[in-house]
C-alpha cells in the first residue's frame, strides 16, 4: 500500500507541475498547451531535463540556466503538496488489497479515488488563484462539476452506492443555496466564485456523508473567521479588509474529507446527541 501510494505521489509531482502552469496563465486568459513553459526573465525555453519537478530546482539552485535568474521556490513548493495530497488521496481511498482479482467494487473505488485526486489538483490551483487574484475561474470550476460528477457516478454504477450519489447531488445543491443565498445578503462579502465552488465541494462532501457536509461546510467559516481575526490582531488587516474565502473551503473540505467522521462524531458527542 505504502509503495503504490509512493508511485501515486509521484504522479502527483507530475501533476504539480502542471499546475504550475494553471495557476499562471488560467487568470489571464492564455493557453494552458502553447507556448511551451520558458524563462520569464530571459525567454529561453525549459527544456525537459530542467523541468522535472522538484528536482530540477534543487539541482538549478533556484536559478534559470541561462540567465541565472531567480526561479521562486512556489513551483517546487507546490509540486511537491501536490504530490503529498495525491499519496494522501491513494491512502484515503484506492482499494489497493482489492485490485487483484479486479471486482465491480474495486472499479468503483478507483472511480473514487480518481474523483477526489481531480478535486484535490482542482483546489490546490483554485486556492492559489484566489490568493493571487481573489478570483475563482469559472475556466476550472465548471469544468469540474462534470469531472468529479462523472466519476462519481461511475463509481456509484460500479458498486450501487446510488444513495451515496443521490446523497452528492443534495450535497451540492445545499452548500451552493446556503452559499448563493449569503451571497445575496452581503455581496461584498462573497463573490459568486465561491458560490460555484461550494456546490463543487459540496457534491464530493455529500458523497461521502452528512457529517463531512456539516463539517466541510461549516468549517470554512471557522477557518476563515479565525485567520482574518489573527490578522486584525497583528494589524494586517482591518475590518474592510478582503481576504481570499476560497483557500479556507477548500482546507475545511479537506479536513472534512481526512478527518470529518470523527469531527462530526466528536461535535454531536459535545452537545449530547452522540
Amino acid at each position: 500500500m505504502i509503495a503504490a501510494a509512493a508511485v501515486t505521489g509521484g504522479f502527483g509531482l507530475l501533476i504539480g507541475s502542471f499546475l504550475n502552469v494553471v495557476i499562471f496563465r488560467v487568470p489571464a486568459g492564455r493557453s494552458i498547451v502553447r507556448p511551451p513553459s520558458s524563462c520569464g526573465g530571459c525567454g529561453v525555453r525549459i527544456r525537459p531535463f530542467d523541468n522535472v519537478p522538484v528536482l530540477s530546482w534543487l539541482l538549478l539552485r533556484g536559478r534559470c540556466r541561462a540567465c541565472s535568474a531567480p526561479i521562486s521556490p512556489r513551483y517546487p513548493l507546490i509540486e511537491l503538496l501536490t504530490g503529498i495530497v495525491f499519496a494522501a488521496v491513494a491512502l484515503r481511498f484506492a482499494p489497493w488489497e482489492a485490485l487483484e482479482p479486479p471486482s465491480l467494487a474495486a472499479i468503483g473505488a478507483v472511480a473514487e479515488t480518481l474523483a477526489f485526486a481531480a478535486l484535490a489538483a482542482v483546489g490546490i490551483a483554485l486556492a492559489w488563484i484566489d490568493i493571487d487574484t481573489q478570483r475563482l475561474p469559472d475556466a476550472i470550476v465548471l469544468p469540474s462539476y462534470a469531472a468529479v460528477g462523472l466519476l462519481l457516478t461511475a463509481a456509484a454504477a460500479a458498486t450501487g452506492e446510488w444513495g451515496s450519489l443521490l446523497r452528492a447531488a443534495a450535497g451540492a445543491g445545499i452548500l451552493l443555496i446556503a452559499y448563493f443565498a449569503m451571497a445575496f445578503a452581503y455581496p461584498a462579502g462573497m463573490g459568486l466564485g465561491d458560490v460555484k465552488l461550494a456546490g463543487l465541494l459540496g457534491m464530493a462532501l455529500g458523497w461521502l456523508g452528512w457529517g463531512e457536509l456539516a463539517v466541510g461546510g461549516f468549517g470554512a467559516f471557522l477557518l476563515g473567521g479565525a485567520f482574518a481575526l489573527v490578522l486584525v490582531a497583528l494589524g494586517r488587516a482591518g475590518r474592510g479588509s478582503g481576504i481570499p474565502f476560497g483557500p479556507w473551503m477548500l482546507l475545511a473540505a479537506a479536513v472534512a474529507v481526512f478527518a470529518g467522521v470523527p469531527i462530526w462524531h466528536g461535535y454531536l458527542h459535545l452537545v449530547g446527541l452522540g
